[in-house]
């Protein structure tokens, strides 16, 4: 067979050689861009499937930022509102104090005047509360309406809520989003599902000195309990019970029953006392709390009102004390419905703060990942500089020897 012989112009070997070098040559010039930079990948070209994985954990970091910003404005929000609520129940737990204090026979119309004063006082902080900002200058309790003051007094000296019913929330991470604060009427208007009493009240119009006492619930799950309860005389020794339907307005009375001084008298799965001497005519009822009055300033006002009218003994004391157990109950509604609040708050806050550590934990590992993708390994860089750097070196001396060979120098 006839051997095939393959020639190399010495051109064609310059112009390899020179590619070859030059190729090194960027190689290294990369290499010292890497180390003098700190950046393993400044262009997609670099590394394309890596420049990929890198745009996305960028995005990533960057929404880890948002997320971690959120969860910081909403805990500061919550820890403001639970500090706020904390305030709220002292106030009125001083209110509550002062009604007890109310009901002491001894006092004299000026006394229960002065008890009047000191609860318009304590009106006032507690709608200074109402309308507590946060650092920003936004109303807590204004619901979405926060750039505008939720607690007025009209022209009639009643206090008004301008806010809405709105339940501001932030997300903090991809599956969670938290309520950062709540709106007046959650708080101010509102009675807790849980821990709640039927509001017991007589008729203004009573002229015997019969009092109702506080509700007893026997029975929580007794559906009945809903209903709408008058205990109406019809002589100081009978009474008969008409019960409301709220769902149907349907009514319903039962027979006339003997009345006995002090005795529970069942309403449903509740049972309430009557003390002293009620006439024929007089009548008093139980209200489930989410159907009567909730709002705290307008019970506050009607509570100042009661105190501020003098008493003469007989049925003007007697609707005087019913009337103290009227406020003493919606007010411990209130305090119920605030401090069940401010344990859902701190619920909240405990929620924020645990994502916090999870959020924490994803940032460093993907800034950590970020680093490695893009960041120079110095070692190992630095090794692979010294190999090329090496390498380029050997192929030039290499060039330049086998360059300087010539037949010539062989026949010389």
């Amino acid at each position: 067979s006839e051997a095939l012989n393959m020639r190399i112009s010495s051109t064609q070997y310059f112009t390899m050689n020179v590619a070859t070098m030059s190729d090194q040559q960027a190689q290294l010039s990369q290499l010292y861009a890497q180390i003098s930079s700190g950046v393993s990948l400044s262009t997609p070209s670099d590394n394309p499937l890596g420049a990929a994985q890198a745009v996305q954990l960028s995005s990533t970091a960057t929404t880890l930022a948002q997320y971690t910003s959120n969860q910081n404005t909403a805990l500061a929000s919550l820890q403001l509102e639970s500090t706020t609520l904390g305030s709220v129940t002292q106030v009125l737990q001083k209110v509550h104090t002062l009604v007890l204090n109310a009901g002491d026979g001894a006092l004299n119309n000026g006394d229960r005047g002065s008890i009047a004063t000191e609860l318009q006082s304590l009106r006032s902080q507690l709608m200074t509360l109402a309308n507590a900002t946060d650092p920003q200058g936004n109303y807590l309790f204004a619901g979405y309406q926060s750039s505008a003051q939720p607690y007025n007094t009209n022209s009639a000296g009643v206090v008004t809520y301008s806010g809405d019913t709105g339940i501001p929330a932030v997300q903090i991470t991809d599956s969670h989003l938290v309520q950062t604060s709540d709106n007046g009427t959650s708080i101010f208007s509102s009675v807790a599902p849980i821990g709640t009493s039927s509001v017991p009240a007589g008729a203004a119009a009573n002229t015997g000195t019969g009092v109702i006492g506080t509700v007893s619930l026997n029975n929580p799950t007794d559906p009945t309990n809903n209903n709408t309860y008058s205990i109406n005389f019809s002589s100081s020794t009978t009474y008969t019970v008409s019960q409301t339907d709220p769902a149907t307005g349907a009514v319903t009375t039962s027979g006339p029953q003997a009345f006995t001084a002090g005795s529970a008298i069942t309403l449903g799965g509740q049972s309430v006392t009557i003390s002293g001497a009620p006439n024929a005519g007089d009548s008093f009822s139980v209200t489930p709390a989410t159907q009567g009055s909730m709002d705290v300033f307008a019970n506050l006002s009607q509570l100042i009102s009661t105190l501020q009218s003098p008493i003469s003994g007989g049925a003007s004391t007697a609707s005087y004390q019913s009337a103290l157990v009227t406020s003493m109950t919606q007010l411990e509604n209130t305090i119920n419905n605030v401090v069940t609040a401010t344990a859902t708050v701190g619920g909240r806050s405990q929620e924020v703060q645990a994502l916090q550590k999870v959020t924490q934990n994803n940032t460093l590992q993907t800034a950590s990942n970020l680093s490695d993708l893009t960041q120079t390994d110095m070692i190992k860089t630095v090794g692979k500089y010294t190999l090329a750097q090496n390498a380029l070196q050997a192929a030039q001396q290499a060039f330049v020897k086998i360059q300087n060979l010539s037949l010539f120098q062989y026949l010389n």
